[in-house]
């Protein structure tokens, strides 16, 4: 089977940078980092490796909605390894 790397950009509600954070950590993601966009806003940058035939990055995008720290989760990249 292949592995996929999806990379998510993920928007924290407002003062719950931390939270939201430790949360996806929680989820045991590959690779974590903070991008700052401009005036003061900051998205959480988020990678998770998993196999082609888990589902889809639709499931881990879903996980990741259901987070009370979240406002917002896009898929910025996704590509077999």
């Amino acid at each position: 089977m292949s592995k996929v790397v999806v990379v998510f950009k993920v928007y924290p509600k407002d003062d719950a940078f931390d939270k939201a954070v430790e949360e996806i950590k929680g989820m045991g993601p590959n690779d974590i980092k903070s991008e700052d966009i401009g005036f003061g806003i900051k998205v959480i940058k988020v990678s998770f490796i998993y196999e082609d035939s888990a589902g889809g990055s639709s499931d881990i995008e879903d996980r990741l909605k259901k987070l009370e720290s979240i406002s917002e989760v896009e898929v910025a990249e996704e590509t077999l390894l």
